[in-house]
């Protein structure tokens, strides 16, 4: 590993913002009495977000005096990981090229060219304008789709130079580039396609199948006009109040499997047609910290926002047509349900953390 130091210009102070304190202090918490440095790594992450990119001394020490810590502890593991950045990065975009020998193989010494000519010639270093910076990194673990780069949570596959300046070119004027395979690649299939797994409706469980099952975990069996049955037997749809639960989807036991109802409920789900859910046309007084939802990042909690969707309460009432409306305006179409956002917010909104430690045995994030 290359040696790595702090960056020459530091800031004098740092500290958390008051959502962060807490979410911090509550961190610390999950862990024993005298292992309170434990939560270094994930406190360390969320400062490094909140400082827009970029890991400074004065946080390193803040960090410390949480934590108990010598200074000099955390400036190690700060410099021995390299998610952690020792020097401002872009405003828009930090990124990350796969230097690994697939992706080199495959042209990443071109991606890295662009970088040079677009960003600055040596990596870490800042664009003119302020906007972008560049480096190169091992494996990024998409090596059927080389060569390829990451930009904070998206990866982009199968690049060629030429679509690497256009994904620079919407990123420096506002837009959000399609991330994942940047050709007719769907996942890691091969280049002509598909040649095992053809069948049509193995690809077909994706937001869809996963909405019906979450809206049936989340309703608890009731239904009404936009109810769906499953195999087992499950209703899903809009409860009689509009709220939902926790109440387990689709029954295994002396009934269809999970899986089984997925595939005899795909047609039905067909006839749901998406449905804007409830969305707040300006921020409410109080919002609720989304990112307590496993699954829901910074950048998806914003992309909430400007959708209008600020609270649990909110999120909880979604049936199958409402997180389809919101699935089909994410990137990663599936993860509402995939990381059961409905059921997790009913909890959280339901009685806060108690609930959800209740319900799902753990702490939420």
């Amino acid at each position: 590993m290359s040696f790595r130091r702090l960056h020459p210009e530091q800031p004098d102070s740092f500290e958390f913002t008051p959502e962060n304190l807490e979410w911090a202090k509550e961190r610390i918490a999950l862990y024993p009495e005298g292992r309170e440095a434990s939560a270094v790594i994930p406190l360390l992450w969320r400062a490094q977000e909140q400082n827009g990119g970029w890991t400074t001394e004065p946080m390193i020490r803040y960090i410390a005096d949480m934590l108990g810590m010598r200074p000099i502890r955390v400036l190690e593991i700060a410099t021995f990981y390299t998610m952690f950045q020792l020097q401002p990065v872009g405003r828009k975009a930090h990124i990350q090229v796969c230097g690994t020998t697939p992706c080199m193989l495959r042209g990443a010494e071109d991606l890295v060219k662009v970088c040079k000519r677009r960003i600055a010639e040596k990596a870490h270093a800042l664009s003119e304008d302020g906007d972008f910076s560049w480096e190169e990194v091992e494996c990024l673990g998409a090596c059927t789709n080389a060569p390829m780069i990451q930009i904070g949570e998206e990866v982009y596959e199968d690049l060629t130079p030429e679509r690497f300046e256009e994904i620079i070119d919407e990123i420096a004027a506002g837009k959000e580039p399609e991330s994942g395979p940047q050709n007719s690649r769907k996942s890691s299939e091969p280049l002509g396609g598909a040649t095992t797994l053809t069948d049509a409706s193995i690809l077909e469980r994706g937001s869809d199948a996963e909405a019906l099952i979450a809206a049936a975990k989340a309703n608890g069996g009731k239904s009404d006009d936009h109810g769906v049955k499953t195999a087992a037997g499950a209703t899903v749809g809009k409860g009689e109040d509009g709220r939902k639960s926790a109440a387990p989807a689709v029954m295994t036991g002396g009934g269809a499997s999970e899986e089984e109802a997925v595939t005899a409920a795909l047609a039905e789900l067909e006839k749901v047609e998406e449905k804007e859910p409830q969305l707040f046309t300006e921020p409410p007084s109080e919002a609720d910290d989304l990112k307590m939802i496993a699954g829901i990042g910074p950048k998806i909690e914003q992309i909430l926002h400007d959708l209008g969707i600020y609270t649990f309460a909110q999120i909880a009432t979604w049936g199958p047509a409402e997180i389809k409306w919101v699935d089909q305006r994410l990137k990663f179409k599936g993860r509402i349900i995939r990381e059961e956002w409905v059921a997790q917010a009913d909890a959280l909104a339901t009685g806060g953390r108690d609930e959800y430690v209740k319900r799902f045995g753990k702490e939420p994030r």
